[in-house]
């Protein structure tokens, strides 16, 4: 099989993965019709991915979301959707954001637009890749769990001032699907529909640029990266260091020092593109060594 007919079934692969899963945790399409959000007994069930509670069609609770709550309402540690989230992570790591996330599938879609592609410079990319561990720290745990207000609940504060999946999923369609909330909409909308739109426009230039710099649950699931059960494996009998993995990387990984990286997204195009078949992935009992392989000289 050639490697451009690989790289082809992955893809679609992938694809097909991405679109199931955003039609099953949105599954609920009366919500489209009725402009109301769903209410069943699923909805205390926690998906593994971002996707907004009020989404019309959700069919199930964000983590990130229901985090927020139990720390900011009930000033309490939320086992459950820690213990859904860590069980996710150890079993996938990021493979969750490659193959389940209806917002990475979004951003995907929109970085095939025909535009030029930007690069970010590496020393501004390496430190702005470091924003979404402050944005975890910070907006859903440490300020929900600690900060005073006269009614002693804290709004959940990711999700309320920047959350782009939640503009998208909930706010945008509820607003279309009821004149009350266009009138009542103001300035926080704004606001958040600003953000969404500089994400969803840099989409199309640089690849997953909310996964790679704001996104708490990813830097959650970057966490588990290097020991959890689905991994990345390279092949060092095999590379040739050809460099190619690493030009194929979306999220820039340095496939040939450190193929388990906590930006590794799991998509396999690293896979896809190496012409030895050196790198492989798949479900593993132990963390697999990825010592740098030497490079060729032209």
């Amino acid at each position: 099989m050639s490697r451009v007919h690989r790289h082809r079934l992955r893809v679609s692969f992938q694809r097909a993965v991405q679109l199931a899963s955003a039609a099953l945790f949105n599954g609920y399409a009366a919500g489209f019709q009725k402009g109301r959000i769903f209410t069943g007994g699923t909805k205390a069930v926690c998906v593994p991915v971002l996707n907004c509670y009020s989404c019309p069609g959700a069919l199930g609770a964000c983590p990130i979301g229901a985090l927020q709550t139990a720390l900011g309402a009930k000033h309490h540690v939320p086992f459950y959707v820690l213990g859904t989230l860590m069980l996710f992570g150890v079993v996938l790591g990021r493979a969750v954001c490659g193959l389940l996330c209806p917002f990475g599938l979004v951003q995907d879609l929109l970085h095939k637009i025909p535009v030029p592609k930007l690069t970010v410079p590496r020393r501004l990319d390496r430190p702005a890749r470091r924003l979404k561990y402050a944005v975890l720290a910070l907006l859903v745990v440490l300020l929900p769990a600690f900060l005073v207000t006269d009614t002693g609940i804290v709004p959940p504060l990711f999700c309320k001032y920047l959350c782009p999946a939640g503009t998208l999923e909930g706010g945008i369609p509820l607003l279309l699907l009821d004149p009350n909330l266009r009138k009542a909409a103001g300035a926080l909308f704004g606001w958040k529909a600003l953000a969404l739109a500089v994400i969803l426009i840099g989409s199309t230039a640089i690849h997953r640029p909310f996964c790679k710099y704001l996104c708490p649950l990813g830097a959650f699931y970057a966490l588990f990266n290097r020991f959890s059960f689905y991994q990345m494996r390279l092949d060092k009998d095999k590379c040739v260091g050809c460099g190619k993995c690493e030009a194929a990387c979306p999220m820039g990984v340095e496939v040939t020092r450190d193929v388990n990286g906590s930006e590794c997204i799991r998509c396999g195009k690293c896979r896809a593109v190496c012409p030895t078949g050196a790198v492989s992935s798949g479900f593993t009992c132990g963390v697999q060594s990825s010592k740098p392989a030497e490079r060729e000289v032209p």
